[in-house]
């Protein structure tokens, strides 16, 4: 859906600095007390903010703030989760020079989300949005202003708008009924192998954590730049150069979670303490030559003369989302981009959303499987209903999903307790506003901590525990489950798995087309189980999402009659 999280400081590499520094500090301090005299807010309602400052947490250094709290191994989401059960639902951290409000109830979300949403619109500049994302011309990187809501006006409307995925929805489409095809052929090739080896075994194990990624990553890069990572029919440099795309993006994500010294002590801003900032260079150059081959092909489609112009379907219906960004800026006339050229904001764009819509989505299958395989029961009760609904006869249609109502709980529940992104992207505040009855000042930082808020006793009867039941509508012909009238769509503040306001992300229908039908298709046609002996783990990890820190490998086998192999 797309940007970063604030996740463990290098404090060690800080803290031999301190003494050089502190001059620094009171410079810093003296310049921003003679500034804050100078200038006042702009907001309507400014006689009537609140002068009381949201509580701040206790132990903050000077200079470094409470880095050295935060830092550790355990991810930041629940470090400020547990930070909440101390000071509660709204308070103040400093990352480093940086205040920063936390708030973890949904009467705070709210709050920030409606009538302060426009003050906390922003993004704050950070080395990743900097040397990652083009000088912040990536939407999720880029200030709140013309340029970003522009390119989110053009990118919801021309690739993301429901409209637009109903003329797309074969190519998510194939991609799911390509994936079920290799994993089947996976299956019968072991089978083959068995035989000659007289041994007996049903199943095949997989790496279901790389097949999502794969899955995703293919179906997003042919709605934006009209092909996949890589095919079957690929030569062997083709997959070479496929295989580093991946580990390119893996290493993009990797730093875009990564706090450089710059990011939260600014007077260090020409510095490396720590060399992230040429890991991030490195990552930017080679994810430009891939943008730049991309851009180069599509113009080449585009020039009169050449056998791909021929070649061409001019209606926009069937065009990737590249060819219709080309098209829409080259005709654009007015300062659209300012300080960023054409080409550099139809890169920035095109690689903003491959790189969001594939990661997140993969995440999310993966705990998603990972809930079900360790919760047998729901997993068996999901068959049933598929096997009512669709039947073991033929393949998944899409009209089918809206009747698989167990189906989508699986899928909100997942979100609930494992969404993609557990802390909100950082905004920042551009005007002085009220925030459950504190004020926050502009320049302030935001966190939403969705870990904390989707498991509020308050709101879920046993938060920690996986169930599905709860979104029901009916349970029984009783009434409905807990949350059964919430959704996605960011106006339930007790459930926003995909955030809310201004900077909502864009691509949650993207989003939830493809994990309704991936796990639809996955659930019908394999059964799924782990090696003996082994358990789960359910341990998450830190950075841009929340990835699982193991990879999910599983066995699995047909359980599609054999009469029935021409559904694979």
């Amino acid at each position: 859906m797309v940007d970063f999280i604030y996740q463990y400081f290098p404090f060690a590499s800080i803290a031999g600095l301190f003494a050089c520094i502190s001059f620094f500090y009171y410079l810093w301090i003296s310049v921003l007390r003679q500034r804050n005299m100078k200038t006042r807010s702009n907001h309507p309602n400014d006689t009537k903010l609140s002068q009381i400052p949201p509580p701040e947490v206790r132990g903050a250094w000077p200079i470094i703030g409470h880095l050295p709290q935060l830092a550790g191994s355990k991810p930041l989401f629940k470090i400020l989760g547990d930070m909440a059960d101390k000071y509660g639902s709204i308070f103040m951290v400093r990352f480093g020079m940086y205040p920063t409000l936390v708030v973890s109830s949904w009467e705070m979300s709210k709050e920030c989300y409606t009538v302060n949403d426009k003050f906390l619109a922003s993004r704050p500049p950070t080395a990743s949005g900097k040397y990652l994302g083009y000088d912040f011309a990536m939407v999720g990187f880029a200030f709140y202003g013309p340029y970003w809501q522009e390119m989110r006006k053009i990118s919801t409307l021309q690739l993301l708008s429901h409209k637009r995925l109903e003329l797309l929805k074969h190519v998510t489409n194939s991609e799911i009924e390509n994936c079920i095809k290799k994993l089947y052929q996976g299956w019968m090739k072991s089978q083959n192998q068995i035989k000659h080896k007289a041994a007996t075994s049903a199943s095949v194990k997989v790496d279901m954590t790389r097949v999502f990624g794969d899955l995703t990553l293919n179906t997003v890069l042919k709605l934006v730049v009209g092909k996949a990572l890589y095919t079957e029919d690929d030569n062997e440099n083709e997959k070479e150069e496929s295989q580093k795309f991946h580990e390119t993006i893996s290493e993009f994500f990797r730093l875009a979670g990564v706090t450089v010294a710059s990011d939260a002590l600014p007077f260090l801003g020409r510095l490396d303490v720590d060399g992230q900032k040429k890991q991030m260079k490195r990552i930017a150059k080679e994810m430009d030559l891939i943008a730049e081959k991309w851009l180069q092909e599509h113009r080449e489609r585009k020039r009169p003369g050449t056998l791909s112009y021929a070649a061409a379907d001019t209606s926009n219906d069937e065009n990737d989302f590249m060819d219709v960004l080309v098209s829409v800026l080259d005709e654009e006339k007015d300062n659209l981009f300012f300080d960023y050229s054409r080409d550099t904001a139809i890169k920035a764009t095109c690689l903003a959303l491959t790189l969001a819509a594939s990661d997140t989505t993969s995440v999310s299958m993966t705990w998603a499987l990972s809930l079900l395989l360790t919760n047998p029961s729901v997993l068996r009760k999901a068959q049933e209903e598929l096997d009512t609904v669709v039947g073991k006869g033929r393949n998944i249609q899409e009209h089918d999903i809206n009747d698989l109502v167990y189906l989508q709980a699986i899928i909100k529940e997942t979100l609930r307790l494992y969404p993609a992104g557990p802390l909100s992207i950082p905004h920042e505040a551009i005007e002085d506003c009220n925030i459950g009855g504190y004020k926050v000042k502009a320049g302030t930082r935001l966190l939403v901590n969705l870990w904390k808020l989707h498991r509020d006793p308050r709101v879920w009867s046993n938060p920690l525990e996986f169930k599905p039941e709860r979104f029901l509508s009916q349970l029984d012909g009783s009434t409905g489950g807990e949350a059964a009238n919430l959704d996605f769509k960011g106006q339930n503040f007790e459930y926003t798995p995909f955030g809310s306001g201004r900077r909502m992300c864009p691509g949650i229908n993207l989003a939830i087309q493809t994990l309704h039908m991936t796990l639809a298709c996955l659930l019908h046609a394999f059964d799924f189980d782990i090696p003996a002996g082994l358990v789960i783990d359910m341990a998450e990890g830190s950075g841009l999402t929340m990835p699982k820190v193991t990879p999910l490998e599983v066995h699995l086998y047909p359980r599609l009659p054999s009469s029935a192999s021409t559904l694979y």
